[in-house]
């Protein structure tokens, strides 16, 4: 993460109670759960349950992240990042400290899960994943610091959950905390700007790092170290059209790259196009140009059949993958 620090900003006690200045409402701090360059986050007991609670330093850090978990909320649809609670000041001897109070997400982080589970349940969690990141995109945000860490399962029924917005960045602005390994200005294959393709970049290395749960150092940096991590594992061979397209920065939107992850858990032999226009299609264009134009009517009339039939295909292979992944969890439990 950009700009982290070596160790927690703050050192409190187990049973340490935080009394909100303006609102009156108590916390009672049961551990730290993790520190950041902005911030401590820590487990709390309150009159709801368990929440996570964030302290900092940066009151500007904290309203920012404040007007984010707010954005979300207004997102119809969405549920990656967590739900706000509350948003006080907590005056201590040492001084007035900014904090807020966010649901508790609990459950294991993304590379523990996937170890214990069979392949079929990335395919799963990507598309659910992807579906979030396209609603988000929608609304002008960029994730920005995407990673496996801030990345929990929770369940059943099983759901991905993020448990860190600090890295959310207004579409269009400079990403303001990235993670080298996530990061596709790290590996020169692109800029620092919040765009959809930031975020979809970070997808493929998060693919990646679940087949390299230690990751791996940059060398020659670059796509071509890349094509070699991916061709040196089978389970990601299967992925490779849709990795590579999302590396380089072809999807144009995260709906794109789930629709390709679709096809390819459907057993769509078609494989997602790497390439640009060939020398061949060039040559075959006039012609095509004369066969479109004598067919337009007819091909008007069957796209909103198409569409409509694709939708539906979506939705049961969706359903699918869920029913299959959640009876291997209750067998699992179960044996």
């Amino acid at each position: 993460m950009m700009m982290n620090t070596s160790k927690s900003q703050f050192k409190i006690n187990s049973g340490t109670v935080i009394k909100g200045k303006w609102h009156n409402k108590q916390y009672t701090i049961i551990k730290e759960l993790g520190y950041g360059a902005n911030g401590t986050v820590f487990l709390a007991d309150s009159r709801i349950g368990k929440v996570a609670l964030k302290l900092s330093n940066n009151s500007v850090s904290i309203t920012s992240e404040v007007n984010v978990l707010k954005s979300f909320a207004k997102v119809q649809g969405y549920s990656l990042g967590p739900s706000l609670i509350d948003v006080d000041d907590w005056v201590t001897n040492r001084g007035t400290i900014s904090f807020y109070v966010m649901e508790y997400i609990n459950g294991p982080d993304l590379l523990t899960f996937i170890q214990h589970k069979e392949g079929s349940w990335v395919d799963v969690l990507m598309i659910q994943l992807l579906k979030d990141l396209q609603n988000l995109h929608e609304n002008n945000w960029i994730f920005g610091d995407l990673k496996p860490e801030n990345l929990i399962i929770t369940g059943p029924p099983t759901k991905i959950r993020c448990i860190d917005v600090g890295g959310t960045t207004i579409t269009g602005r400079a990403i303001k905390e990235f993670t080298e390994f996530f990061d596709r200005g790290y590996w020169g294959l692109g800029t620092r700007k919040a765009e959809p393709s930031y975020d979809l970049f970070a997808v493929a290395m998060i693919m990646l790092n679940l087949y390299y749960p230690k990751r791996f150092n940059k060398t020659v940096g670059g796509l071509k170290q890349l094509q070699t991590m991916i061709r040196q594992k089978q389970g990601l061979v299967r992925y490779e059209g849709i990795l590579q397209k999302a590396l380089t920065g072809k999807y144009q939107s995260a709906k794109e790259m789930r629709l390709d992850f679709l096809k390819l858990t459907s057993g769509d032999s078609t494989k997602p196009n790497r390439s640009t226009v060939t020398a061949g299609a060039n040559r075959n264009s006039s012609r095509q140009v004369r066969g479109q134009t004598t067919q337009s009517t007819k091909t008007r009339s069957n796209m909103a059949k198409k569409k409509k039939k694709a939708g539906w295909v979506e939705s049961f292979l969706i359903i699918i993958l869920i029913s299959i992944c959640y009876i291997l969890y209750i067998y699992g439990q179960l044996t």
